[in-house]
């Protein structure tokens, strides 16, 4: 099986992080994005995987590039790097994979991490993994018959269609047939909103006789901006907890309380602190006279005098709060 990992988008929701760092780089308890998706991709559907393909803006780098292939090398499989030079569409971005298009296929978007317990039953022609969800007119969704095949799929449907919305996780029997079904959007610029959109090409395939199947995960975890990967960092802090070491053993931590779950990266110090819970210190981090729980603080960034929740703090960062000059009268209430 190959593996299809589409993630060239810019990432606007995230911005200021993503304007130096791609979106699916950016780390979750320790682990980009990206390589905790391929992780638990490999590890659930229990299936041989020989490439994984990350299509990828061209100037991402080749820092990147090579992370990325070491990532897939690590797993047992070969990486490859694909380029989208415009972002066309969710059909276009996988179309730049074109050559990794064949045999089975599992494509998933590299802006949701999911929990799920799944083995994939590749004598289907297609799996589109969903989640039930309260309000589906921001999602697709699909419609299922009787026989828990898909009947349609309809993109952000105004009156209620149905309650699974597609997560972009797929799987495809067919590769190559995936292929010519992308290829024939752009061929006859078959577009919504002027992107070429893979469940058009989906659609066509329902049309003429692929049978398409849904599954669901146990919870579906967004990326897609500051208060979604927080909370992100906080479900894989609480689904790894006892399964992953969170505390590296090199970490400096000195008359401070951990809350757990917290990841505490290689060579993080800790001062006089109170860390915790759903806490993320990346590599080199350095936190003194601070109070901090359910954040994220990326490598080598440096806070002291703090207090801070919900917060993303990027890399090479110094945050250092000014101690308070304070002259209250009797009975004052500051707030």
């Amino acid at each position: 099986m190959n593996i299809i990992i589409p993630m060239a988008g810019m990432g606007k929701r995230m911005r200021p992080h993503t304007l130096t760092t791609a979106k699916p780089l950016l780390p979750i308890a320790g682990k980009p994005i990206v390589q905790r998706l391929v992780e638990d991709i490999i590890a659930t559907c229990n299936t041989n995987v020989e490439e994984i393909a990350f299509i990828i803006a061209p100037n991402f780098g080749k820092e990147v590039e090579a992370h990325l292939c070491k990532v897939a090398e690590t797993l047992g499989a070969k990486g490859k790097i694909c380029y989208q030079d415009t972002p066309l569409g969710t059909g276009h971005a996988i179309l730049c994979a074109a050559e990794s298009l064949k045999g089975n296929v599992f494509i998933a978007f590299a802006d949701t991490l999911f929990k799920a317990t799944f083995s994939i039953d590749t004598n289907k022609d297609a799996i589109i993994w969903t989640q039930k969800i309260e309000d589906p007119s921001a999602f697709g969704v699909v419609r299922l018959n009787a026989a828990n095949e898909i009947t349609e799929f309809v993109e952000k449907p105004k009156e209620f269609v149905s309650d699974l919305a597609i997560i972009g996780v797929y799987y495809f029997k067919d590769g190559e047939r995936l292929k010519k079904e992308l290829q024939r959007l752009i061929d006859n610029d078959i577009k919504l909103k002027g992107e070429y959109q893979i469940t058009d090409a989906m659609e066509h395939m329902l049309k003429n006789g692929v049978k398409f199947y849904t599954d669901q995960v146990d919870e579906w975890l967004d990326c897609g901006n500051k208060d979604a990967t927080i909370y992100t960092n906080q479900r894989i802090l609480d689904i790894k907890k006892g399964t992953e070491a969170l505390v590296s053993p090199t970490a400096k931590i000195e008359n401070s309380h951990i809350i757990p779950p917290c990841y505490i990266g290689k060579n993080v110090s800790i001062k006089n602190s109170v860390i915790g819970p759903y806490v993320s210190l990346e590599e080199g981090v350095e936190v003194e006279d601070s109070r901090i729980s359910n954040s994220i603080v990326q490598a080598q960034t440096v806070v002291k005098n703090s207090r801070f929740e919900n917060s993303m703090l990027g890399k090479n960062v110094t945050y250092i709060e000014k101690p308070k000059e304070l002259s209250l009268g009797d009975f004052s209430t500051q707030l």
